[in-house]
């Protein structure tokens, strides 16, 4: 019997039990342990967008690369995550002139392979942030959609102006700074202004717009109907107007205080023929 040749099968017989037993408990671990999370951050106004994140491959760099609305890109960045997974950067957005949703892609690819792709969508207006917090994550209960913050619905709250003025002084609220398009449509239908402005939101979104009435457009009597849009949103509030001028409004409190005082006449008025009436 040769020792040495058994001797030298028996080695070769370890040495690949060794090496699948090796392959088998990495691949499972690597199984057990896998996916990616990132969120972006900005607050209103912001010149930044903070991205942060997590993931479970911490030996393979990250790529970001933003895409502007008209599908270009406008920015490449690339970090080694810590030997956590977790991982952080800045965008700085002054740059980024064009007005929509940027998409953010977050990508690790080893060897030429895709390991983790994720994007999120930020909106810049004018280069600075819209408020926005937006996530997402393939760590637990597998893919989750992007999140977008929740906003005020549009809505033109009240119109303004003095009985007889030529002006309207529109107000309202929405908690995005895309710009806002107005229409004035006159009682036949007809639109007689179109405008297009940036809301320029105070602290709490509101915003403010004048409306400039009469002249050749505004000639017909009766209720104009102001409508604002913004995105999908839509929000309208109606005027009246006459001889090109803003008729009054009056409220409930305004309109009891008229029949009362109506009233009182007729009735002092009676009481005054009563006592002049002739004796005989």
């Amino acid at each position: 019997m040769n020792f040495k040749s058994s001797a030298t099968s028996m080695t070769l017989i370890v040495m690949v039990l060794s090496i699948i037993s090796i392959t088998s408990i990495q691949q499972d671990a690597f199984a057990q342990t896998t996916g990616m999370s990132i969120s972006a951050i900005a607050s209103e106004g912001s010149d930044t967008i903070s991205i942060n994140g997590h993931t479970k491959s911490s030996v393979t760099d990250i790529t970001f690369t933003v895409i502007s609305p008209s599908l270009n890109v406008v920015s490449i960045d690339q970090l080694t995550p810590d030997k956590n997974g977790d991982f952080a950067t800045e965008f700085k957005v002054p740059m980024w002139k064009e007005n929509g949703f940027y998409t953010i892609k977050a990508e690790q690819s080893p060897h030429g392979s895709s390991l983790y792709k994720m994007s999120l969508r930020v909106e810049v207006i004018n280069g600075m942030t819209s408020e926005t917090n937006v996530s997402q994550s393939t760590l637990e209960k597998g893919f989750v959609e992007p999140t977008q913050t929740v906003r005020k619905t549009l809505v033109i709250k009240e119109a303004n102006s003095m009985a007889g003025s030529n002006t309207i002084k529109i107000s309202g609220i929405t908690d995005s700074a895309n710009s806002i398009t107005l229409k004035v449509i006159a009682p036949n239908g007809n639109v007689i202004v179109v405008d297009q402005f940036a809301p320029n939101l105070n602290a709490n979104g509101h915003f403010t717009k004048e409306i400039i009435t009469g002249g050749a457009l505004w000639k017909q009597d009766g209720n104009y109907t102001i409508v604002a849009q913004q995105g999908n949103d839509k929000s309208s509030i109606e005027v009246g107007i006459e001889n090109g001028l803003v008729i009054p409004e009056f409220g409930t409190i305004a309109v009891m205080i008229l029949a009362v005082a109506i009233i009182s006449i007729i009735a002092v008025s009676a009481k005054s023929k009563l006592s002049i009436m002739p004796r005989y």
